[in-house]
């Protein structure tokens, strides 16, 4: 899991941060990379923004039926700044945003009886394989009536097929509304989970054939890995089952009911991927208790080898305990034959048990 970022609040600090408190945390300005894209069923303008004080002193075009902001870069405490005050984000939604490693949830804030406007604030996760290894990062929502903000620390490539499908004429995207958008934005990060647990499928068999090949002490530390990633993407994913159940069954003005058909289809989704981790989880479990009794089949197998060989020198050490006893009365120590013979007889009883090993199958 990734390490929560230097905004940090202090203990015993008041709850939430304010607009004007937010430049007074670390970072830097010009850091971010702030894209805007308007919409609506005829036209689409893509642009990325340099001067966000220009842009946010600006209205939309008359025709935007939805506008859609992108910041990629929480560290640029100045563009959020702007973007906070523009479209009055509630503290407590900049708090969690800035302290990343929040659990996904989805928070109504402002309203009539608020001095802030309506909003959604949405907080979810991106998943990804890096060489092998499972990494998360925060995603944060800010759903209006018209307008959808997003803010990362990272750039992510699951949205880039959404940005396609927008620039496409005659997309339901195009003809649909804000809250359409933000359901898509959250499924096309709940899609991205079904590649990630493939590869997790193919993991687990390939873990179980080495296990079964040689029973190698670093697997088990590849199994360890493996569970603890099945158990960051469950703590991801299981939250996620109650963001969309709350999207789709509590009623908000910014989400309309359009949406809420789709977001039974994004439920579903949800649910799958629960039930392959919970899967996954139960093998990754059986994977362990394989490796543990192939090592265990693998001590027996050495033991019985071990055991055959010290059975085969037990008579051989009895006949050379009594002949090495020092008696003056041998009466076969001094025939010539007596040295060829001691060794035909030791010869004779390990091949004779040797034959008696390999006729009951213990070898």
């Amino acid at each position: 899991m990734q390490e929560l970022d230097s905004h940090v609040q202090s203990v015993g600090a008041a709850p939430g941060i304010e607009h004007d408190d937010i430049g007074s945390l670390p970072g830097g300005a010009g850091s971010a990379r702030v894209t805007c894209i308007d919409y609506c069923p005829d036209q689409v303008s893509v642009q990325e923004i340099n001067n966000l004080d220009d842009f946010t002193s600006r209205h939309r075009p008359a025709w935007a039926r939805v506008r859609w902001i992108n910041v990629d870069g929480l560290a640029d405490t100045q563009a959020i700044q702007t973007l906070a005050r523009k479209y009055d984000l509630h503290p407590l939604s900049i708090e969690d945003m800035l302290h990343e490693g929040q659990r996904p949830k989805v928070e109504p804030y402002g309203g009539e009886e608020s001095e802030h406007q309506a909003r959604l604030f949405i907080v979810t996760q991106a998943m990804d394989l890096v060489e092998g290894r499972l990494r998360n990062e925060q995603v944060s929502i800010f759903l209006g009536h018209s307008t959808v903000l997003t803010f990362q620390a990272t750039r992510s490539t699951e949205w880039d097929p959404l940005r396609q499908r927008i620039k496409l004429k005659g997309s339901r995207l195009r003809k649909s509304d804000a809250s359409f958008l933000a359901y898509s934005l959250l499924d096309a990060l709940i899609d991205h989970c079904f590649p990630i647990l493939e590869a997790f499928s193919e993991r687990a068999e390939e873990l179980e054939a080495l296990i079964l090949e040689r029973s190698q002490p670093e697997l088990l530390g590849q199994i360890h890995q493996y569970k603890r990633d099945l158990l960051l993407l469950r703590w991801v994913v299981w939250p996620m089952r109650e963001v969309v159940s709350g999207l789709q069954r509590e009623p908000h003005e910014c989400v309309s009911d359009t949406t809420r058909v789709y977001l039974r289809d994004l439920y579903d989704h949800v649910i799958q991927i629960i039930d392959l981790i919970e899967t996954y989880r139960e093998i990754a479990s059986d994977l362990i208790e394989t490796y543990m009794s192939s090592v265990s089949n693998r001590m027996n197998e050495i033991m019985k080898v071990l055991t055959l060989i010290g059975t085969i020198f037990i008579p051989l050490t009895f006949l050379a305990g009594v002949y090495g006893m020092n008696f003056h009365f041998f009466p076969e120590l001094d025939q010539p034959w007596a040295y060829p013979a001691f060794w035909g007889v030791c010869i004779t009883t390990a091949v004779g048990m040797l034959l008696m090993f390999r006729r009951r199958r213990w070898l």
